[in-house]
């Protein structure tokens, strides 16, 4: 399956949906669009990945590097896993929480709550 990442805007939020497969051959792409939306001056971003259906280790290397970048720049990185996801185990949420890194991120069950200001999190 192959790899889409769309681009939109909500609120302060730059939001970058991710469908398909997250690997070694498409990691890349995801890891360009944050960096692209870094350069334009983009300090909130969203990685809505309710629609990946496969993430190896590239794809989880891509959301560490982000989340280092976005920090270093005093950023915000929040990532969209969906509800069901976090109870019963989405495919990147399992993926996280087996190699002890889930508790990095800010994990949101949809695109509403992740863009709202003062939101909590999912506990990992």
């Amino acid at each position: 399956m192959a790899l889409k990442v769309s681009e939109h805007e909500r609120g302060n939020w730059a939001v970058l949906q991710v469908c398909g497969e997250m690997d070694l051959v498409t990691a890349p792409a995801v890891r360009q669009h944050v960096h692209e939306a870094v350069a334009e001056g983009r300090r909130s971003l969203v990685l809505d990945l309710a629609e990946v259906r496969f993430c190896d280790s590239s794809g989880v290397g891509v959301l560490i590097a982000a989340r280092r970048l976005l920090r270093s720049c005093q950023g915000r990185l929040r990532l969209i896993l969906p509800a069901q996801g976090a109870v019963e185990g989405s495919h990147v949420n399992r993926v996280l929480a087996a190699l002890g890194v889930r508790r990095l991120f800010e994990v949101y069950p949809d695109l509403a709550s992740a863009t709202e200001e003062g939101a909590d999190p999912l506990s990992a």
